[in-house]
């Protein structure tokens, strides 16, 4: 016959439901099973939390409702974070972003976006020559792909 286990947890916690429960101390969060810490992390690791939350729900230990209402997440995050975990496990939340690749930025578009770059024009201005949308050549900026004048040259 199974034991009743009372709902036991140290002082100080936030319970997530009667097997589970949170704790932050000292700049870590930490997850509690009855009185035996499960898992850490640190408050700002955010792959961490959804990697671990995600496990916890996957093995059946709480649901998704009470992750969301104990962490003030909305439930259609915590869905698809737990969709990303059954599909590509751990490494899926560690894995960097993929980018999309700019198909209006070939090569020769922007050897000329450059040049007029170092000619001291503004990022519209060169917009407006080559017809290419100003957020295009920001983000080609920001990647490296493209650079402002007197600005080291960093990916082409």
């Amino acid at each position: 016959m199974p034991q009743l286990q009372l709902p036991i947890f140290p002082a100080d916690v936030t319970p997530i439901n009667q097997q589970v429960a949170v704790s932050c101390e000292s700049g870590k969060v930490v997850y509690v099973h009855g009185l035996l810490p499960v898992f850490q992390h640190e408050r700002g690791d955010l792959a961490s939390f959804r990697l671990f939350t995600s496990q916890m729900i996957a093995n059946g230990s709480v649901r998704h409702s009470e992750i969301a209402r104990t962490f003030g997440v909305p439930l259609a995050t915590v869905k698809r974070y737990v969709k990303l975990y059954r599909e590509k496990g751990a490494q899926g939340f560690f894995a960097p972003r993929r980018r999309r690749s700019a198909v209006v930025l070939t090569p020769e578009v922007k050897a000329q976006a450059q040049a007029l770059l170092e000619e001291g024009k503004s990022v519209p201005e060169v917009g407006t020559a080559l017809r290419i949308l100003p957020d295009t050549l920001r983000k080609a900026m920001g990647a490296g792909y493209l650079h402002p004048r007197g600005k080291k040259k960093t990916r082409l």
